[in-house]
C-alpha cells in the first residue's frame, strides 16, 4: 500500500511536469530566466486541489486496571498508510498572509491488538470499575484484533505566511483549525465489541501544522508539502456497561494524530 501512494504522487509530479515541458531546473537558471505566473498571488481568492499520501494512528492512553500489566501495555495500535484528496480555496489577506480552507477526504484503517484476556479475567468477580462478568471461553483473533476503519470529512481552516519568491519559489508555513466526521465512526451503533463493532465519535475538532514550497510554472503552481494533524477530543465510546471490560475500558483516551504528505495544484 504504501509504495502504490508514493508511486501515484511520484506519477503525478512527474505528469504535471511533462505537461508544462519544464523541469526544476528551469525555475531556478539564473540566464534568461522567466518569472512564471508573476500576477497569481495578487488575486483576492484563488483555488485548485489535493491529493494527500496518510499515516494515521491513535495516540493512547491506557487503563492502568484493565489496560496495563505492570508497565507493559496490553492494547497496541499500528498504524497504515492511506489516500486522501480535497479542495482548496485561498483569500489573500495581505503581501504575506493568505487564509485557506481545504476541505478534504481520508480514507483511514488503524489495527488495533487488546492483549488483554488473561489480565482481565482476574476481574471477573466484579470491582469499583467493572460489573461481574463470565470469562469468555476462548480470546479469538476476531476478538483480539479490531480492524477500525474511518473515512474522514476534514475541514481544516490554514492561516499561512510565506516568504518572498525566490525566483520561481517560495517557502510557506501554516498552521489552523480542523473540524472532521467520521462516516465511519459506528457511535450511535447499539452493538459494541463483544459484536465486533469498534466505536468511535463522529464529530471531532483538531488542529494542523504544515510547512512547504511553492513552485510556479508558465499555467499552475505545485506545492510538495508535509503536515500534521492532531485531534484533541476523546474519540472513544465505551462499550456497553454489560460488556466484560476486554476493550474500551482498557483506554482511558484515544486521539488520532496523522501525518500527510501532500501535493497542492493551483
Amino acid at each position: 500500500m504504501k509504495q502504490r501512494l508514493i508511486k501515484i504522487l511520484s506519477f503525478a509530479v512527474l505528469l504535471s511536469s511533462h505537461l508544462e515541458g519544464q523541469t526544476f531546473n528551469n525555475l531556478f537558471r539564473t540566464k534568461d530566466r522567466q518569472d512564471n505566473l508573476e500576477d497569481f498571488d495578487l488575486k483576492k481568492f484563488s483555488y485548485g486541489f489535493y491529493l494527500a499520501a496518510n499515516n494515521f494512528d491513535y495516540k493512547m492512553n491506557l487503563s492502568p486496571v484493565f489496560g496495563m500489566d505492570g508497565d507493559r501495555n496490553l492494547v497496541e495500535s499500528k498504524a497504515t498508510y492511506s489516500f486522501g484528496a480535497g479542495l482548496i480555496g485561498k483569500m489573500r489577506l495581505n503581501e504575506y498572509l493568505d487564509l485557506r480552507l481545504e476541505p478534504g477526504l481520508h480514507f483511514v484503517q488503524r489495527d488495533l491488538t487488546f492483549n488483554t484476556y488473561d489480565h482481565v479475567n482476574q476481574y471477573a468477580g466484579g470491582t469499583n470499575y467493572n460489573l461481574p462478568f463470565t470469562p469468555l471461553p476462548e480470546f479469538t483473533d476476531v476478538d483480539s484484533k479490531k480492524i477500525v476503519k474511518s473515512t474522514y470529512i476534514d475541514i481544516p481552516l490554514l492561516l499561512e505566511i510565506h516568504g518572498d519568491r525566490w525566483y520561481n519559489s517560495r517557502p510557506y508555513a501554516a498552521a489552523g483549525i480542523n473540524y472532521l466526521i467520521n462516516l465511519q465512526s459506528n457511535e450511535t451503533a447499539t452493538d459494541d465489541n463483544q459484536q465486533n463493532i469498534f466505536r468511535t465519535t463522529t464529530h471531532n475538532f483538531g488542529w494542523s501544522a504544515e510547512i512547504g514550497i511553492q513552485f510556479y510554472f508558465s499555467r499552475f503552481k505545485l506545492t510538495p508539502a508535509v503536515r500534521g494533524t492532531f485531534f484533541t477530543n476523546n474519540e472513544l465510546v465505551q462499550d456497553n456497561e454489560t460488556t466484560p471490560p476486554y476493550w474500551t475500558p482498557a483506554i482511558s483516551t484515544m486521539q488520532t494524530r496523522a501525518l500527510m504528505l501532500v501535493l497542492k495544484f493551483e
